[in-house]
């Protein structure tokens, strides 16, 4: 299986039409077709629903897409890193980062490196915990930056400063926004968003048993996204301060959890992990 015909395979599922990714690939659509056909031969499954003007994914196909963005995501990184062992002066950085106000010191620490490297590249990933620890595993990803402490046995980590603290958003109208502060008696019967992971362990941090009477009616990974639900009615969300900023264009406000709720943030980087010359110089940048 050669890392052209992945990248092929790609932008066919990406266009859904054979004839439209010959055109972005330069290559005739005839010579794209057999190259597919190979591909499907050596697999042993059909990877295409062909159509009079289009394609679609089979199970299978649909497979192997994700097998081979994962592929070619790890040989274009690592492609990017032997091309930075000789560049002293830049090179390609990746970040998987948890949405949390503490990025802003992991900003400051990149801008001041940007100073001495101009041609340094940094990549930021968004997603949580889970989605972090899976690409930083994978290779995918120099550093995360996570909520918790992380696994000691398989990684490194640099406490940022500060602490995120918890809060519950909701449209400026809502009964509960005359409160300074909200108790977990006063979400009874609201419908609430919220990440997967923190109605597991963030939230019972806060209110133990009583999260048993809270009703979790949707989940987010991005606290924009549940923004917008909330504006539009959907629920209140429980969330970071400072993820969303309230505004009288929003329609939103904050109000803090009673008792405090606060999270710190970790950069965490795997054990023993060969860094490529621009990556250790950022680490040194972090440790300083």
């Amino acid at each position: 299986m050669e890392i052209r015909v992945l990248r092929y395979f790609i932008e066919i599922a990406r266009e859904g039409s054979m004839t439209a990714a010959a055109e972005v690939l330069h290559v005739s659509q005839s010579a794209l077709s057999k190259q597919m056909k190979e591909l499907e031969a050596e697999l042993g499954k059909k990877l295409f629903r062909r159509g009079s003007r289009s394609v679609s994914l089979t199970d299978e196909g649909i497979l192997l897409r994700r097998r081979a963005e994962d592929i070619l995501d790890m040989v274009d990184k690592t492609t990017d890193e032997f091309k930075a062992i000789d560049d002293l002066q830049g090179g390609d950085v990746y970040l998987g980062c948890a949405e949390s106000y503490l990025i802003s010191s992991v900003a400051r620490k990149i801008k001041n490196f940007k100073t001495r490297y101009p041609l340094f590249r940094y990549h930021i990933i968004s997603g949580d915990r889970t989605v972090v620890l899976d690409r930083l595993d994978r290779g995918l990803l120099d550093f995360g930056v996570v909520v918790e402490m992380p696994n000691l046995d398989r990684y490194q980590y640099l406490e940022l400063p500060g602490a995120d603290t918890w809060g519950v958003l909701m449209p400026k109208e809502h009964p509960l926004a005359k409160n300074k502060t909200i108790h977990a008696e006063d979400l009874y019967g609201e419908e609430l968003i919220c990440s997967e992971q923190s109605i597991e362990v963030d939230i019972p941090r806060w209110c133990g048993k009583k999260v048993d009477k809270l009703r979790f009616t949707g989940s987010t990974n991005l606290a924009y996204n549940g923004s917008v639900f909330v504006k539009e009615g959907l629920g209140l969300m429980l969330t970071f301060e400072h993820i969303i900023q309230p505004s009288i264009e929003n329609g939103l406000v904050f109000r803090p959890l009673e008792p405090k709720l606060e999270n710190k943030m970790y950069l965490i980087w795997k054990k023993y992990q060969v860094f490529t010359p621009i990556a250790q110089r950022l680490l040194d940048e972090f440790l300083e």
